[in-house]
């Protein structure tokens, strides 16, 4: 995306895309991300933010930075299992709603071979169900390739909340407060688009400076961000 556009409810959204009309080019998807809507030809915001769009036009979304996390299907999110029932647990997701986890929905799962979670323990799922008429519903695997890709159980570590805004900034490869931190301290991370995080570090103290690294670095650009990190260092 080229110049920052800030919109709020109701305004219209523009997602023409450029299409090569070459006969056989296989038609392009316009995919739509939270804060925006579809609603006969037109596509408007529903959230205050600032809009986003992929490199190649076919992915729109609004990042604002509202603390209540609203599910939309295959986003990652770190939730804190609350109950267990027949069918699967009751997790946290910091929505309106718990999500349900299914006893299956784990990478090898089967009946007689599943995960037996405690209530309390953090999970890293992608939600596979968001609509408004039932729950969301999340996997700790990959229901494509049947893999965990780093989705399940995050034992130990520690799993702190952040803005939504933040949270889509963190989960980019180019985050500028991760690589910064990368480079200097060794560390484990799960950005969950939901607004939390959980770290895991081989100290105490270096949790301490991830942790308040990564809250720092709202408002910073990367220069501000290694400047921001070697600051942190140098205190502890």
């Amino acid at each position: 995306m080229g110049d920052v556009k800030v919109v709020i409810p109701g305004d219209a959204v523009d997602t023409h895309m450029e299409v090569d009309g070459q006969e056989g080019q296989q038609q392009q998807v316009l995919r739509l991300g939270p804060g925006l809507s579809h609603v006969g030809d037109a596509i408007s915001a529903v959230n205050a933010g600032v809009l986003h769009s992929s490199s190649d036009g076919t992915q729109h979304w609004v990042v604002s930075s509202k603390r209540r996390y609203v599910a939309a299907e295959g986003e990652p999110v770190v939730g804190v299992v609350v109950a267990r029932h027949g069918e699967g647990y009751r997790v946290d997701i910091g929505s309106a709603h718990d999500a349900l986890l299914p006893l299956l929905a784990f990478e090898g799962a089967t009946k007689r071979n599943k995960p037996n979670l405690a209530v309390g323990t953090t999970v890293y799922a992608r939600v596979s169900v968001a609509n408004s008429l039932m729950d969301p519903e999340i996997e700790c695997y990959n229901s494509n390739t049947g893999k965990s890709e780093g989705f399940g159980e995050l034992s130990e570590g520690f799993t702190f909340k952040c803005s939504l805004g933040l949270a889509r900034r963190l989960f980019s490869s180019k985050a500028p407060v991760l690589n910064a931190l990368g480079s200097k301290l060794p560390f484990e991370v799960a950005v969950g688009l939901n607004g939390r995080v959980w770290i895991n570090t081989e100290s105490p103290e270096t949790t301490v400076v991830v942790a308040n690294a990564i809250k720092n670095s709202e408002f910073l650009d990367a220069k501000q961000c290694r400047q921001m990190v070697n600051e942190l260092l140098e205190k502890h």
